[in-house]
């Protein structure tokens, strides 16, 4: 009992820990009052003024921008890492490409990024690409990063799951990129999934990488931010927060909904496999 106790002190703690900061940041983007830390009142005027404030929402669409595109980049470019990784035999530098393919993981983002702006700037003058740092280079500098995490999510799925389909599917005659597109990655879309959302989590909040990669007229969110509260914390600040926080909050259900019904329905199909099997059989 003391231990389920403890326990259970420690998990919602942990909780209180983890989300009342954001509670509180939700509340006060109600507040009437200009000063942050007075409570003023109820109030969503600052929820209408971002209407007019283009500079934080133009930095919000080009964030998000940003980070669907990273998403979508470093989701194809990490499974096919991964699939090398796992499928793939024993090859010259496979463990040179591993390494490769995981150091962003514990590069620190200021060597990251110094190291992608001198590559931009040596490109721009030996082939004339890319002319100046903007959106184009920011999405290569979060694709680079978030690949990797991509690859060790979507590795560890494909190392789990059972092979005997896939097989089965290509003694049946069926071409491996067939076998790929309507077996595996079915098997592997939660963790498809996943990688795609911590890529575009991780591409919205990236703010060291677009330090450096960035030009004029590219400025993310997080830079947006960054500047506005070296002035003071601003309501619109709180404002935009909060909306970006019930976006992500709605987007993580709705994945959470469509993934556990994937799995369900995978779980169900080799359920009605093994029993045809075993009807078979007898």
């Amino acid at each position: 009992m003391k231990n389920f106790r403890f326990s259970r002190f420690m998990l919602i703690a942990g909780l209180l820990f983890i989300y009342l900061p954001m509670l509180i940041l939700v509340i006060y983007s109600f507040n009437a009052s200009r000063l942050v830390t007075v409570w003023g009142g109820w109030s969503t005027k600052w929820y209408a003024g971002l209407l007019d404030n283009t500079q934080l929402m133009n930095a919000v669409l080009r964030s998000l921008e940003i980070a669907t595109y990273t998403a979508i980049a470093a989701t194809a470019l990490g499974t096919l890492a991964a699939l090398v990784l796992t499928r793939v035999g024993r090859f010259r530098g496979r463990t040179l490409f591993g390494g490769m393919v995981t150091a962003p993981l514990v590069m620190p983002e200021v060597i990251t990024g110094l190291s992608l702006l001198l590559l931009f700037v040596a490109m721009a003058q030996l082939i004339g690409w890319p002319m100046e740092r903007g959106v184009i280079t920011i999405w290569i500098a979060h694709t680079t990063f978030c690949t990797a995490y991509v690859s060790v999510v979507v590795s560890s799925r494909l190392r789990e799951i059972d092979r005997s389909m896939e097989e089965a599917a290509m003694d049946l005659g069926a071409k491996p990129w067939k076998v790929f597109f309507l077996i595996t990655v079915p098997m592997i879309a939660p963790s498809l999934a996943a990688g795609a959302m911590m890529s575009f989590a991780l591409s919205l909040d990236d703010l060291v990488l677009a330090s450096f990669v960035s030009g004029p007229g590219s400025t993310t969110l997080p830079m947006e931010i960054f500047s506005a509260v070296r002035m003071g914390v601003k309501p619109e600040i709180n404002a935009v927060a909060s909306l970006i926080l019930l976006f992500i909050s709605i987007a993580t259900f709705l994945l959470w909904f469509f993934t556990r019904r994937a799995e369900e329905s995978r779980k169900r199909a080799m359920a009605q496999i093994k029993e045809q099997e075993r009807a078979s059989q007898a």
